[in-house]
């Protein structure tokens, strides 16, 4: 199948826009809603504190009643020491797949949303649909934490959210939580014939790094009460250990990041919690022996909870019946889903594309899958209309 050439065409744009999260979206967040503007469809945009990253919230139907919310985050990854065959911000078709950052996470999704948006105010609709796009979700989840805030104001509570990240069009109804520390440890440098004059930030980390390794040691241990997940547990990755100046010199400064993953019903703040405690306590009482101006700096640099299983939801029920799906499926990567879930909101996440594709060098998404994303917002339209 082939999209329609609206379709490829507002993809097209939206690819061209350079929306890197330590970028602004405001130049896509601006075409959307002029877009939205020809097609007699109001828009809020809402900007975050600093003024380069905007929301975007519409709503096209009665302006009260049940409506359904389709939402996307607008920004992409780096494409920074990557090799591409093409521009990646110029959407280039080859071998029924179109190739450029962000066209399957997730303009693809957005494109199909905004290519139905002539069909959605073609009749008067009986349940409203409301478009949600945020910013910051491939960072630090701060756009739909600031969606949130905004629920009630510019935006009302819908009845089921879709979120459309690149599933293959499966509904996806549990996903894993993720959360991101970084610690920087700060001791005091001293000749290494001499230890007790200093205070080796580096032999802290290795400490905090056994903690963590037994907080991944008891994840496994535990496994997943679901058994849907693979692997079938939580998980703990140290990826970044950086350090010290040289073999003979205590090291001053040593930073950690650290990242976990979780099973629904597993609790990522306790453990980081624990962890944090460990730091702060034994470890740094230990450094302040011999160098008491020791500290270390943690910051949480990211957190997103998980999606549960709501088995019945209007969410699930109204993806399935769009999606002509019987079950639903898992994802080991996070999203904005479990926000929305734990603001209260039915959630599933489905969209086209594959996960494979998204981050990588020559991103792509393939032209039947977005004709199946076409198909999926068509039989929306026909479920609002009814």
């Amino acid at each position: 199948m082939r999209p329609s050439p609206e379709t490829i065409g507002i993809l097209k744009d939206l690819v061209a826009f350079d929306t890197t999260s330590k970028l602004s979206n405001r130049a896509l967040i601006d075409w959307v809603q002029n877009y939205l503007r020809r097609h007699r469809v109001a828009s809020t945009v809402v900007p975050n504190a600093q003024g380069d990253k905007a929301l975007l919230f519409a709503r096209i139907g009665p302006e009260t009643g049940p409506s359904i919310a389709l939402s996307a985050h607008t920004d992409v990854v780096p494409v920074t020491g990557q090799q591409w065959t093409s521009d990646p911000f110029t959407l280039t078709e080859r071998d029924d797949k179109l190739y450029g950052r962000g066209s399957c996470d997730m303009k693809g999704f957005i494109a199909v949303v905004l290519a139905a948006v002539p069909a959605l105010t073609a009749k008067p609709l009986k349940r409203a649909v409301q478009i949600v796009l945020t910013y910051d979700e491939e960072t630090s989840m701060d756009g739909v934490a600031h969606a949130l805030r905004e629920l009630g104001v510019a935006w009302t509570k819908p009845d089921a959210v879709i979120v459309g990240e690149p599933t293959l069009m499966e509904v996806v109804d549990a996903h894993l939580s993720i959360a991101g520390v970084r610690m920087i440890i700060h001791g005091r440098a001293a000749h290494s014939s001499l230890p007790h004059l200093g205070a080796s930030a580096i032999f802290a980390a290795q400490e905090i790094m056994t903690e963590l390794v037994k907080v991944k040691d008891e994840f496994q241990a535990a496994g997943d009460p679901t058994g849907r997940f693979t692997p079938p547990y939580s998980t703990l990755n140290i990826g970044r250990l950086d350090g010290g100046t040289a073999h003979n010199i205590l090291a001053e400064r040593c930073r950690i990041e650290f990242s976990m993953r979780g099973v629904p019903g597993c609790d990522l703040e306790a453990a980081i919690d624990r962890v944090i405690a460990f730091a702060e306590g034994p470890v740094l009482a230990k450094m302040r022996e011999t160098a008491p101006e020791s500290s270390v700096d943690i910051r949480r640099w990211l957190t997103a909870p998980a999606l549960a299983p709501d088995h019945g939801s209007e969410a699930e029920k109204l993806a399935k019946r769009l999606a002509g799906k019987n079950s639903t499926t898992t994802v080991a990567y996070a999203t904005e889903a479990g926000s929305f879930q734990r603001a209260g909101l039915g959630t599933v996440v489905c969209g086209p594309g594959s996960i494979d594709q998204a981050h990588a060098p020559d991103e792509f998404i393939s032209l039947d899958e977005l004709a199946r994303g076409e198909a999926f917002l068509a039989r929306l339209v026909e479920e609002c209309q009814k």
